[in-house]
């Protein structure tokens, strides 16, 4: 977990305890700490033999419509309708796709470097093409930001070296509603050296036992933004420690009451003191992958970021 605060040092970043490996096709393994993947987790099919074709999604939504990333149909997932899309896209089954995501996010939670992979039977030319169809076949609240062959090693979650987390808390009397959707609006005044100062018991390998079910401390008027980067997060962790850090921040209760939650390893002693905040304010904002997961196999086209239009000739009527 690598937090960061105003006015402090970047602090190196460590590992959280993972859960024991399960194999995975192509040498990738499962360290997820979210439980067991249910039936329609893509990411338990086994994927096909070789030759196939497997290619990395950058994606970025806005989750206030949605039930998170995990498969489902209703209410609607952001995995579900991205498969959708490539189904329109690509005329493959879902079962063909192999579709997985990096993170599994919550309902309401926002994200701007979420990861995905899927398979194809067939290379690709150009990617440009399929890029536009599945921004066209998408709602405009999910966007493909980037659409690029991914080596055959590459696995959108096991590949993962950290990932980072961004909520914003928007702490003024009244609400801006422009922020209503990706904030969370806390009318106490907050002491941000407190909150600095707790933040800094995270730093560290930890057993975060009592977070499941600190941060860059950015403020910009009232918007405060904490940052917390970790190698696998828990439940709802980091959400209950942005909670715990509100309150701290209120003054409720001091900061060195975080190791004694820590040591803990218990889930009721943090509701002693604290409750998790809403997803609204919390946006998954990018991913760190192995560098050797990432190069470019051969034979592939060139990752796709979008394609501009032009104008090339405008016509004006003279009188």
């Amino acid at each position: 977990m690598r937090c960061w605060a105003v006015g402090s040092p970047v602090l190196p970043p460590i590992s959280l305890p993972l859960s024991p490996a399960i194999p995975f096709p192509n040498g990738a393994s499962s360290s997820s700490s979210r439980g067991s993947p249910n039936a329609e987790d893509s990411s338990c099919i086994i994927a096909p033999p070789f030759p196939s074709f497997k290619w990395r999604l950058l994606i970025a939504y806005d989750g206030t419509r949605y039930a998170g990333w995990q498969y489902q149909r209703s209410p609607p997932t952001i995995q579900c309708l991205i498969e959708e899309a490539l189904i329109g896209a690509t005329k493959l089954e879902r079962k063909d796709l192999h579709l997985v995501g990096a993170s599994r996010t919550d309902k309401g939670v926002h994200a701007w470097g979420q990861v995905a992979h899927f398979i194809t039977p067939f290379n690709y030319d150009s990617l440009e093409s399929v890029h536009a169809a599945l921004n066209g076949l998408l709602p405009v609240d999910i966007r493909v930001r980037e659409i690029s062959p991914a080596a055959p090693d590459f696995h959108a979650r096991f590949s993962t070296l950290s990932k980072v987390y961004h909520y914003k808390i928007y702490n003024g009397a009244i609400l801006d509603p422009f922020q209503r959707c990706y904030t969370y609006h806390c009318v106490y005044k907050l002491n941000y050296a407190a909150m600095k100062e707790a933040a800094n018991y995270f730093v560290g390998k930890h057993d975060f036992s009592a977070f499941t079910n600190a941060a860059h401390n950015d403020r910009v008027g009232p918007l405060v933004q904490l940052e917390v980067e970790g190698s696998g997060f828990l439940y709802r962790q980091v959400r209950n420690m942005v909670g715990l850090l509100v309150q701290i921040g209120k003054e409720a209760i001091p900061p060195d009451v975080v190791p004694k939650i820590l040591a803990s390893q218990d889930r009721r002693e943090l509701a002693k003191y604290a409750s998790g905040v809403p997803p609204q304010g919390l946006c998954l904002v990018s991913i760190n992958y192995k560098e050797d997961h990432l190069k470019l196999p051969s034979d592939c086209p060139g990752t796709s970021v979008g394609r501009n239009r032009s104008v090339s000739k405008c016509k004006l009527p003279f009188y």
